[in-house]
């Protein structure tokens, strides 16, 4: 069976975090990308929920919001993203 392997794409990412509102410890996002997502808190914490082409998905505070080839966004785990990433400089 053939191997593929692939092609080397350079993608813009921002990891995900938050920081509590000292005046009303509601959590408050950080990061230029992540403005036009609200942020939600479940039983597990906060979170971002952005729709991608395969339906909506949960990014926690230090995933990365990946942005691919057509400007899509999707989030990644921080293993993942260290696997599968290296940064340019």
């Amino acid at each position: 069976m053939p191997k593929f392997r692939k092609k080397p794409v350079v993608i813009e990412a921002e990891q995900f975090t938050y920081a509590t509102n000292k005046k009303s410890e509601h959590p408050v996002k950080t990061g230029d990308m992540f403005m036009e997502y609200p942020i939600w808190i479940d039983k597990h914490g906060p979170c971002l929920i952005i729709p991608t082409l395969e339906g909506n998905h949960r990014a926690d505070p230090g995933d990365w919001i990946i942005t691919g080839v057509k400007g899509e966004r999707y989030p990644c785990k921080p293993e993942i993203f260290v696997a599968m990433y290296e940064l340019v400089s």
